[in-house]
């Protein structure tokens, strides 16, 4: 038994650390940023109370009848608000003092006397109270998973006025208690109904596994439950690129976790290695990491080098001197990133099959090179997409067939070198610059952003702004209430082409 308890023991942090995956994207949100989802939310509290339904009120008090009907709220006055973080899974909200204006129709009868009219209205010392609990749903979408909710009106005042105010007056307590006590209840359910049903529609607007292109998607499922401070609430998303026609198909992440220490911006967005290493790996496994030139796409200068070049092989294969040539570029394994403090580069090692193609015969290789290449990687954040700005840095062509050969082709490294800014690059940056978008909600975007670079991941600060309000997002989305990853046509045939 305490042998087995030992080794309980000794596995436990290794348990621990198995069941945590690294994410590859994280989100922070701070106090900041959640200052401004305050004043939208606020404002889309005052829209959502503004359509409280009361029911109609009727009773009698000795000879006094009255029937109240057609309540409506016609002012709101929520000056007193607060938004905060309650660890661990918290998001508290609270009202207090408001007030709110009511107009309805009443309908009296005293003993002969009948009248019909509308009153106006005021609930004074409103307080509201609500705790939203987030969680992880099924999907690994960010959910208000449950709401707490306890709200109270200090004192209400009904204004009446007509031949039989004095005794409207005297009666009014009953009519009062019962508007109060009828609106008191209606609150809650109505912001029950805006948090579980409206404010989740705009959370389900949020990407979670979607198309990027033909080729790969992405999975930006939550790993667990929300993280949440004093201070900040924190998010860790999968990350993690699929090439589409292997969609079951898992990268293991053995990157850097990244750490989020700052709190100065509304939201921090950091991205791990893995975040772009799986991005070119679902894009070699999809087989579109090649390229081939062929005939006029050719440089002219630089078949002209290649042909002297390779002149002694040419003449002795002769008549096939003049039959065009052949470049095939094929990446050999997936390219990876490397994130430093100085900067973010990528490794790319490739061939490069040089043939000679006569026409009704049978292709002639020349020569097959390896190639080595790093790139450096500019990574911006647009609205909400992702961009990456690659360009060539250094580059080196080998023989795989001999050092004597190497020597030969040393010519040819400035060229390539040529060959691959002018027409490979522009191709990889024009794939590159549509980006991928962040996990942010429909209507919200990044404004001021700024990229800073870490041991193994970088941080993307910025601040936020709207530009839908939620009730126009709601709309807008109520008949698709999911993110509209309307998918992408089905992946190309030909998918050998950078």
């Amino acid at each position: 038994m305490a042998a087995g308890s030992c080794l309980l023991l000794l596995l436990l942090p290794w348990l621990v650390t198995a069941s945590h995956s690294p994410p590859g994207c994280k989100i922070r949100i701070t106090s900041k940023g959640l200052e401004l989802v305050k004043q939208e939310g606020l404002r889309f509290v005052e829209q959502e109370l503004q359509n409280i339904t009361v029911s109609d009120l009727h009773g009698k008090e000795g000879q006094f009848h009255y029937n109240i009907s057609q309540v409506k709220v016609t002012d709101l006055q929520l000056a007193f608000s607060d938004l905060h973080f309650q660890p661990q899974q918290h998001l508290v909200f609270n009202i207090n003092n408001a007030s709110i204006s009511l107009r309805f129709r009443r309908q009296l009868l005293y003993w002969f006397f009948y009248d019909v009219g509308s009153i106006n209205a005021s609930a004074d010392g409103v307080h509201i109270h609500t705790v939203l609990q987030l969680a992880k749903d099924k999907a690994g979408r960010l959910k208000i998973s449950n709401i707490i909710c306890n709200a109270s009106i200090t004192r209400m005042h009904a204004g009446f006025s007509g031949t039989l105010r004095t005794v409207y007056e005297f009666l009014s307590t009953f009519i009062v208690t019962g508007m109060r006590f009828l609106l008191s209840q209606q609150i809650c359910p109505s912001l029950e109904h805006a948090s579980l049903v409206l404010l989740n529609s705009v959370l389900d607007t949020v990407p979670v596994r979607n198309y990027v292109d033909e080729h790969i998607g992405i999975d930006y499922s939550l790993l667990r439950d929300p993280a949440i401070s004093t201070d900040t609430l924190d998010l860790d998303f999968k990350g993690m690129f699929f090439p589409r026609a292997r969609e079951n198909q898992e990268l293991e992440n053995h990157a850097v976790e990244p750490v989020i220490k700052e709190t100065e911006r509304m939201v921090y967005v950091a991205f791990s290695e893995y975040f772009f290493d799986s991005a070119m790996h679902a894009y070699f496994q999809a087989g579109v990491l090649a390229i081939e030139l062929q005939g006029e796409k050719v440089p002219k200068d630089l078949e002209v080098l290649l042909r002297a070049t390779f002149f002694g092989t040419i003449f002795m294969l002769s008549p096939t001197v003049d039959a065009p040539l052949r470049l095939v570029l094929q990446v050999s394994a997936p390219p990876r990133c490397i994130i430093k403090p100085s900067g973010t580069s990528v490794s790319v090692s490739a061939f490069l099959n040089i043939s000679l193609v006569p026409p009704g015969r049978p292709a002639v290789q020349l020569s097959s090179m390896a190639m080595e290449t790093k790139l450096s990687a500019k990574v911006f954040l647009q609205g909400k997409a992702l961009r990456v700005q690659l360009d060539l840095r250094r580059f080196r062509i080998y023989s795989k067939q001999s050092a004597l050969e190497s020597l030969a082709l040393f010519s040819l490294q400035a060229p390539l070198k040529t060959l691959l800014q002018l027409t490979i690059m522009p191709i990889i940056n024009e794939r590159t610059k549509k980006g991928v978008q962040i996990p942010l909600p429909e209507g919200m975007d990044f404004t001021k952003e700024v990229v800073t670079n870490h041991a193994g991941f970088l941080t993307v600060g910025a601040d936020l702004h709207f530009s839908k309000g939620l009730q126009e997002v709601i709309e807008e989305y109520r008949l698709a209430p999911t993110y509209p990853s309307s998918r992408p046509a089905e992946p190309s045939v030909d998918t050998h082409q950078l």
